[in-house]
């Protein structure tokens, strides 16, 4: 080891400490999460216990925000879902403004698959007042802020999925992963109607919940972590493969092939992936994530919201993103691709 490595070692150790009891997740770029030795002696498993019994805890403050049918379903399955989410009328209104207001968005591409995000920021809105109504309604709300445990205002975007618009590998979010270790939520309000062949939103229902034989996938793949896997297992977002998620005891996975104007709400620490798309495609959504330290007990507080800047969010993010690529710090994945509408070609490519 040379005199740099162990002078930066000294400095980042208080740091790599804190971070254990964060959200951190990266075993490449935290030797304490990525350590071997820890991790055998349960360091891992340890975290992921905690972060579940902390999640409990929060959702059973907020279950008077959804119905008994709906915490039913939660339970078995990791997910809520619901056909004909919006009235008729208001589902035209929405997807009708989101194909003719431009606004600035980003993009990125992995593999064969463009994503693009138009943030849901409060001058977007001025010129959607229909996107206000849906983002008013009670059970929305309710619904995302139950699933992620936090009764916080979310991320919101207009997401667009753009398949085969590429020559490349493809799309690596076609392999079964969960997003990091802790229970988290990420929502899918479909604009479009969704093929079972144009990659749907697919989940393995009942995989969020913890096993005995998940906790040992768990502990083996946190062993071999931050080496020898693949770079996104590295950075904490396990991939498993169909007959690993067979070994756990886990049901087949469902692929939401669905109508426009249904809505899944579901907790990213179960086993998900986009379906492959067998020819290109479109898919338009509106798109929620929220995610927190998971060591908190109390399911309210929120520096963002508290603030007022939670509606700001993506693009407070993105713009510190462009200053770390501009000091050499880290490539931003986001690409500016100027004012556009969702449905709009893709420009990064």
């Amino acid at each position: 080891m040379s005199i740099a490595q162990m002078f930066r070692g000294t400095l980042m150790t208080p740091v790599w400490l804190t971070q254990l009891a964060t959200g951190a997740k990266s075993f490449v770029d935290n030797p304490i999460l990525g350590s071997e030795r820890l991790n055998r002696a349960g360091l891992h498993t340890l975290r992921v216990r905690l972060a579940h019994a902390m999640a409990t805890l929060r959702r059973g403050q907020l279950a008077h925000l959804v119905t008994r049918q709906d915490q039913t379903d939660f339970a078995r399955n990791g997910f809520i879902a619901r056909a004909d989410f919006m009235p008729a009328d208001l589902h035209k209104a929405v997807y009708a403004e989101v194909t003719s207001v431009a606004a600035e968005g980003r993009e990125q591409v992995q593999g064969d698959t463009v994503t693009r995000r138009i943030p849901l920021d409060p001058e977007t809105l001025k010129h959607m007042p229909a996107m206000r109504r849906l983002l008013a309604m009670p059970e929305w709300k309710n619904l995302l802020r139950y699933v992620s445990s936090f009764n916080c205002e979310p991320i919101l975007t207009v997401q667009t999925i753009l398949s085969h618009v590429t020559d490349a590998p493809p799309d690596p979010q076609t392999n079964f992963h969960i997003d990091t270790f802790h229970p988290t939520m990420k929502a899918w309000l479909f604009l479009t109607d969704v093929a079972a062949d144009e990659g749907p939103f697919t989940y393995v229902p009942g995989s969020h919940r913890l096993t005995k034989r998940r906790l040992a996938w768990e502990r083996r793949t946190a062993i071999n972590a931050a080496r020898g896997l693949d770079r996104l297992s590295g950075r904490g977002s396990f991939r498993a493969t169909p007959a690993e998620l067979k070994r756990m005891g886990y049901a087949d996975p469902v692929a939401f092939a669905v109508p426009g104007n249904t809505l899944v709400v579901g907790d990213t620490v179960g086993f998900h992936a986009r379906g492959p798309s067998l020819r290109p495609a479109v898919r338009i959504e509106v798109w929620a994530y929220d995610r927190h330290n998971p060591f908190l007990p109390l399911a309210g507080f929120d520096i963002w919201s508290l603030t007022g800047l939670a509606r700001w969010r993506t693009r407070i993010e993105w713009w510190l993103l462009d200053r770390l690529e501009q000091l050499g710090l880290r490539r931003n994945v986001w690409r500016p691709v100027g004012a556009l509408t969702a449905d709009a070609p893709p420009r990064i490519v």
